[in-house]
């Protein structure tokens, strides 16, 4: 299975071999995992790399319901899924983006920007979709209160603990990515500094056993980046210049980023910072998954409004760009409406009209007669 077009064959396990066959190799790794199922000797062990582990089985008005927690073992699920977000990253690059690059010709620059957003609005879409999904069947939306209610939430049903592993293996599947990327050195510490937010709160959320709120947190920012994504992929793609479009779409992504700003500061202050404060299960204890204590709730807090306000100023800093972009052109095209207006240069001694040169005052020049020799 071959994701990239091969003009030049390379030395094995050179720099250049990894950067082509990475995806083919992470694949012959995959399908090892997967023939370790077929045979009984090794089908308890390639089981922990695909299925989440710790389940708990108890009764219900339901019946019987299995649940998870998380333990050590979900090392070797994300590690596999995190093969798989390889895989796939290869496939939306091969068979869609770089498909649409060849038609665009962009440049260096633009074509970085344009594969990030490409691969993001892909993911964005599906986790928005998958975790819209979870709140609905879950019934956190329908009643909020129980994002704070009966804490530590210890216990996470299949789609919210799978949920999360793959959230965390995706995001880690992108720190390779920027050298299989070939990611320019300018790009790099800005997709760096996302990424590593991304894995710091996913994990966060999973590990505080906050992942009620954190659905509902990743939910928001999804669907915000997904329409910045989109606007970003238009602007890029937009061949007739239509300017007004994308502009009107980067707004609606504005007011769509800071909606999810004072939402997420809102709620965190809501469930964090009153909801488990009144909780009458206080204290620290790791084997009950309790970590109701004033320092975590004020160090999540701490970090959640650091982030926020992080991500204000840049937001600041890009309308402000933006702005400057504008006010540039609109000078630019009033200077060239200008100049074009400008009157043609008369002639010093008249100008013409049907082919005979006028004066100024409408007559024509008269001519100096020469004398006969």
């Amino acid at each position: 299975m071959a994701f990239r077009r091969r003009n030049k064959s390379y030395p094995f396990f050179s720099q250049e071999f990894l950067i082509q066959n990475h995806a083919d190799i992470v694949f012959s790794l995959v399908i090892f995992i997967l023939i370790g199922l077929m045979f009984e000797a090794t089908a308890k062990t390639a089981i922990l790399f695909i299925q989440p582990q710790y389940n708990v089985t108890t009764q219900s008005s339901e019946g019987e319901l299995t649940l998870y927690h998380y333990g050590w073992k979900d090392g070797a699920t994300i590690l596999f899924y995190f093969f798989i977000a390889i895989i796939l990253h290869a496939v939306v690059q091969e068979y869609l983006l770089d498909k649409v690059n060849r038609r665009l010709h962009l440049s260096k620059s633009k074509n970085t920007k344009f594969n990030e957003s490409g691969q993001l609005c892909v993911f964005h879409l599906v986790s928005s979709v998958w975790s819209f999904y979870v709140l609905v069947t879950e019934g956190y939306l329908l009643h909020p209160s129980s994002l704070w209610e009966n804490y530590p939430h210890v216990h996470l049903r299949f789609q919210v603990k799978f949920f999360y592993l793959t959230q965390i293996a995706y995001w880690l599947h992108a720190l390779p990515e920027l050298y299989f990327q070939k990611v320019r050195k300018e790009e790099i510490s800005r997709q760096l500094q996302y990424i590593c937010l991304y894995l710091l709160h996913v994990a966060a959320a999973y590990l505080l056993n906050l992942s009620r709120v954190g659905l509902v947190l990743l939910f928001l920012q999804y669907v915000s980046e997904l329409g910045f994504h989109i606007a970003r992929l238009f602007y890029f793609t937009d061949e007739s210049h239509q300017k007004m479009q994308v502009a009107s779409q980067f707004d609606l992504w504005a007011v769509s980023f800071v909606f999810t700003r004072m939402f997420t500061l809102t709620l965190m202050f809501l469930a964090v910072g009153f909801g488990l404060a009144r909780s009458e299960n206080q204290g620290f204890d790791l084997e009950t998954g309790n970590f109701n204590t004033v320092l975590i709730r004020m160090t999540v807090l701490l970090l959640v409004c650091l982030t926020q306000s992080w991500l204000l100023w840049k937001f600041i800093r890009f309308q402000l760009r933006r702005w400057r972009e504008f006010r540039h052109e609109q000078a630019v095209r009033k200077k060239t409406s200008k100049q074009a207006l400008r009157p043609a240069k008369r002639d010093s001694v008249g100008y013409h009209e049907n082919g005979i040169l006028k004066a100024e005052n409408g007559t024509s020049p008269r001519i100096k007669k020469l004398k006969s020799p």
